[in-house]
């Protein structure tokens, strides 16, 4: 076993999943697309998992969930959330993902479905090439997906969580902690209705401005969704 792989996600529910985007597109124009997102990411890391010999722990919340995620994702096993701040719950998953012994723990959520996979490859590449921590930056400020070398609780404390200055705050405790952490190139999440066009540059496997200039993921579920839309 060289790596864990985790998914930190939520039941697509209308009128609670992707709630800036259902002011846009309806409740269950957006429940329907976040339940491609999950799927479609879900379906990347159990692509990628099998190279790496990853377990594949899906971190749910609500923690009353788990039965709705178990029929989305069967023989996914399965870990509720803990109360807190996203920080909290982030560091519960990767205590939960290094108690396999891996030397590498992988974390994303369901909001960048069609991350490149060689963009995704390599943040356990790095990890296991001596970083302590590797992540992928979003365009909004924040991140899409990180791995670490060993529990750091530093780098998920007290963080402004869901704010553009996100990633820079990361790089200041990463620096004043004295962790390598490699920055890799960028990629796009969806939470806004303006984020749409990003995405189907991606599924039309175009390159959206600023991104990493990789082939996405085919995400043949948002795929799918996307294209249920008036006009999508």
């Amino acid at each position: 076993m060289r790596a864990a792989f985790g998914l930190m996600a939520k039941p697509p529910r209308p009128g609670v999943s992707k709630t800036r985007l259902a002011r846009v597109i309806g409740p269950e124009a957006a429940a329907r697309l976040a339940r491609a997102f999950l799927l479609d990411s879900a379906a990347l890391l159990a692509a990628l998992a099998p190279r790496y010999a990853a377990p594949l722990t899906l971190f749910h919340s609500p923690a009353d969930a788990g039965d709705e995620m178990a029929a989305l994702l069967p023989g996914w096993p399965l870990a509720p959330q803990p109360e807190g701040d996203l920080g909290a719950r982030m560091e519960a998953a990767f205590d939960h993902l290094f108690a396999t012994g891996a030397p590498c723990a992988l974390l994303i959520g369901t909001d960048a479905p069609t991350i490149p996979p060689a963009l995704l490859e390599l943040l356990p590449a790095a990890v296991l090439g001596g970083a302590d921590a590797a992540l992928i930056p979003a365009l909004d400020g924040g991140y899409c997906a990180i791995a670490l070398a060993r529990p750091l609780p530093e780098l998920l404390r007290d963080m402004p969580w869901s704010q553009p200055g996100l990633l820079d705050a990361t790089r200041s405790r990463a620096e004043a902690a004295g962790l390598r952490l490699d920055v890799l190139p960028a990629w796009h999440d969806v939470d806004e209705a303006e984020d749409l066009a990003a995405l189907r540059l991606s599924l039309d496997a175009a390159q959206p401005p600023g991104c990493a200039a990789l082939p996405p993921f085919r995400a043949n579920h948002s795929r799918a969704a996307l294209a249920s839309l008036a006009g999508g």
